[in-house]
């Protein structure tokens, strides 16, 4: 693939199917062709000369649906807001950020009222699981509706994955940064840990899907970190600033597995 085009070689290799391209290419393609009307047109030429039987089903195909486009309502125009927003998150999504919000501000109002854990910040205690939460829920198979079609879209893989996971610690980041700057807690102190857990959960949910993978860290952390710590009201080496340079090494090896597998989250599996 060019910088500005798909070449021939792609163009023809995706009219016949796709079988002889690389994984990436056909992803790449796919999505260089939602905004490309050259290639659009290149494809489409392609088909026509090519590849007989495709253009005679997508002739048959559009002249069933062509009558029915006709008398088909369009989308209301206060509506179309809605569109980009969509490409970030689903309707499931929205009810758990809530949740999330509830909670960082419930554990925000404790540490002000001095009724929390003691000496260490709930904020902090609960800031790593968080976001999980939230990427659980924007991308599980039990909680989203259309979880086939998302997968069966050109960019359903990481990418998807992605800007869903920017669209959940766009939301709940900001509500940690004013949480941990009115209580005193460094930004790194639950950043890091953050971003750890996320991109761990990211990794892990490659392999056994991430809502299992979001179930599993987020069960450990409460039985490693969040139950000694409220037994004993002191901070374990997790939550101590000692323990930031461990949280940065499985941010990047978390992030690391993710780039290595993310052929895995254009299956199925990926939503379990």
């Amino acid at each position: 693939m060019s910088v500005e085009h798909a070449s021939m070689r792609i163009i023809e290799g995706y009219a016949h199917g796709g079988t002889d391209l690389a994984a990436d290419e056909v992803w790449a393609v796919e999505a260089h062709l939602e905004a490309c009307r050259v290639c659009r047109d290149r494809l489409s030429a392609v088909v026509s000369a090519r590849v007989p039987a495709m253009a005679s089903l997508v002739d048959t195909v559009w002249s069933g649906l062509e009558p029915q486009l006709a008398v088909t309502a369009t989308m209301p125009r206060g509506r179309r807001w809605s569109a980009p927003l969509s490409r970030w998150m689903t309707p499931t999504m929205v009810p758990w950020l809530a949740m999330v919000m509830g909670v960082t501000l419930l554990a925000l109002l404790l540490d002000l009222s001095d009724t929390g854990s003691g000496e260490v910040s709930l904020v902090l205690l609960l800031a790593p699981v968080l976001p999980v939460l939230g990427v659980a829920a924007s991308w599980s198979r039990g909680l989203d509706p259309a979880y086939e079609l998302t997968a069966s879209v050109p960019r359903a893989g990481l990418y998807l994955v992605l800007r869903r996971t920017a669209s959940v610690l766009g939301v709940v980041v900001p509500v940690l940064l004013v949480g941990g700057w009115v209580t005193g807690v460094m930004v790194a102190q639950w950043l890091l840990p953050c971003l750890a857990f996320t991109s761990t959960t990211l990794a892990l949910g490659g392999v056994v899907g991430v809502t299992r993978a979001a179930v599993v860290l987020s069960t450990v952390w409460a039985g490693m970190v969040v139950a000694p710590t409220l037994a004993t009201s002191r901070a374990t080496f997790a939550l101590q600033t000692d323990g930031l340079p461990a949280w940065g090494l499985i941010l990047a090896i978390g992030i690391g597995v993710v780039i290595a597998r993310r052929g895995a989250y254009t299956v199925l599996g990926a939503h379990r």
